[in-house]
């Protein structure tokens, strides 16, 4: 079932955590902020929209990373009732991938839960004091395709904070599968 995510509550102060990426490391807000800001990113291994977007995610954080904005997707579906989204899915794909950020497997679903994330893709996008000013979508194409033409909205959005602190006021909500919850 395809969800959009709530508009951007700005200013929303990003909830602490520790949680474990594909390679064993632990991961905090503060180990995982840049300089500038911070992405995060709930997605899964299944959801045909992350995996229609997958390469562009990644695209992004890598630009995102060198203007100082620290990256880091999560993880937080039932993995019992959605095996392809298994720690070791999670390890094959961050491999396959050769991801330029931590994927963080949040097994309680408690950060998932703080965070309120609905769907995924799920972006949050907080400035230098991590206060959110991002909760949008990557861009218009949805489960299709890019146009070459399209805007990069998560990109330029995330540029903005970096710069002025601040995100866009006009934001358009990211679509995708609901957070698998474990009942």
């Amino acid at each position: 079932m395809a969800l959009n995510t709530p508009v951007c509550d700005f200013g929303w102060q990003a909830v602490d955590f520790e949680l474990e990426d594909t390679s064993g490391s632990r991961h905090t807000l503060a180990s995982l902020r840049g300089p500038s800001g911070l992405l995060l990113m709930f997605i899964c291994n299944h959801c045909p929209y992350v995996k229609a977007v997958i390469d562009r995610i990644c695209r992004d954080a890598r630009e995102l990373q060198t203007i100082g904005i620290g990256v880091a997707a999560i993880m937080s579906n039932d993995s019992t009732e959605y095996p392809e989204d298994s720690f070791e899915n999670m390890q094959r794909l961050a491999v396959r991938l050769d991801l330029s950020f931590p994927y963080l497997y949040d097994a309680t679903q408690s950060v998932a839960r703080q965070y309120g994330a609905v769907c995924t893709p799920d972006f949050f996008g907080f400035n230098r004091r991590l206060e959110l000013q991002y909760r949008g979508r990557l861009d218009a194409s949805g489960r299709l395709p890019a146009a070459p033409d399209s805007r990069r909205e998560l990109l330029l959005a995330m540029r903005e904070v970096a710069e002025t602190g601040h995100g866009p006021r006009q934001q358009i909500a990211s679509m995708g599968c609901s957070i698998k919850w474990r009942s």
